[in-house]
């Protein structure tokens, strides 16, 4: 007989806004013990200093996300000018200053080329492994952390605003794997001021965004009044990361060879011309996660919501 998994079978997705101060880890195992999860995961690192959306997947959830982590995402960030710092943001010791000061044009002139793909070198202090550890634990180490090059894509990168001569403040949209803190150390480099990333906010993982995350203190008072019915109106559901695939509507009958993990035939106008990722659902149930290919779906993952 086999063990028997802790907790219960909650699925869906808890889009979560981030508190400052707070690990990623840190929130999953908070949100796990709030629904007393069976299995939780979330999709794309934040850092502690950082706020905003993490979308966290429970239970079947987990399965799709790769979906959120591989989705645009967009920021709103405050870099200071004049310091580089050793992370590229607060927490660091100053590494290099400049006196100089960049004017909105100056900076407007450079954003060009931060758009489209660039070749970027994460920070030192980032969660990318370099022999087996991560590089943020060998920099505090005191080692010299060598991160290569590697192609980012920029979609837009705006400047919204100008508080004062040494602050200014961006958004961007951005694809998965860019670093924000160095958009802000190589923007400072190339202006000659040096710079470092003071503020930083997630607004939008894939489809998850500001208009569906949860406060931690509503997530908690929700927990402490033990309102499971308000807990559960607090997901969104499994599917949710997968908005951007082509959804199959599927007969009773090829759900159940999905389920069995079998390929089943697509019928209709648009089955000879669809290829690529799909999911099925049958009676507004998700299935199965898959490959579509000269007319049939080729199950990848199977869904098992009960």
């Amino acid at each position: 007989m086999g063990r028997r998994k802790k907790g219960s079978p909650v699925h869906g997705w808890l889009v979560l806004d981030k508190p400052q101060n707070m690990t990623s880890t840190q929130a999953v195992g908070i949100v796990r013990r709030v629904f007393n999860a069976q299995k939780a995961g979330h999709s794309g690192t934040l850092d502690p200093l950082a706020t905003g959306i993490l979308p966290i997947a429970l239970g079947e959830a987990t399965k799709t996300v790769s979906f959120a982590v591989d989705g645009e995402k967009a920021y709103r960030f405050t870099v200071r000018w004049g310091a580089e710092t050793e992370t590229d943001d607060t927490e660091g010791a100053i590494a290099n200053t400049s006196d100089q000061r960049p004017d909105r044009a100056s900076i407007e002139a450079l954003l060009p080329q931060f758009h489209g793909e660039i070749m970027q070198v994460p920070p030192a202090y980032s969660a990318i492994k370099v022999d087996g550890a991560r590089a943020y634990d060998l920099a505090r180490d005191g080692e010299t952390v060598v991160l290569n090059a590697r192609p980012v894509f920029i979609d837009s990168l705006q400047l919204v605003d100008m508080p004062d001569a040494a602050t200014s403040v961006f958004e961007a949209r951005c694809g998965k794997g860019t670093y924000v803190r160095a958009l802000a150390r190589d923007m400072g480099r190339l202006l000659g001021c040096y710079g470092h990333v003071i503020a930083l906010r997630r607004t939008q993982v894939g489809p998850f965004d500001e208009a569906i995350a949860v406060a931690m203190d509503d997530l908690k008072a929700a927990s402490d009044a033990n309102d499971p019915e308000q807990l559960l109106r607090f997901l969104q559901p499994v599917e949710a990361a997968l908005a951007d695939l082509p959804e199959l509507l599927v007969s009773q009958s090829d759900a159940a060879s999905l389920a069995r993990g079998q390929t089943v035939l697509i019928r209709g106008r648009d089955a000879p011309i669809l290829s690529g990722p799909a999911y099925a659902t049958s009676k507004g149930r998700l299935i199965a996660l898959g490959e579509l290919a000269k007319g049939a779906l080729h199950p990848t993952r199977v869904f098992n919501l009960g």
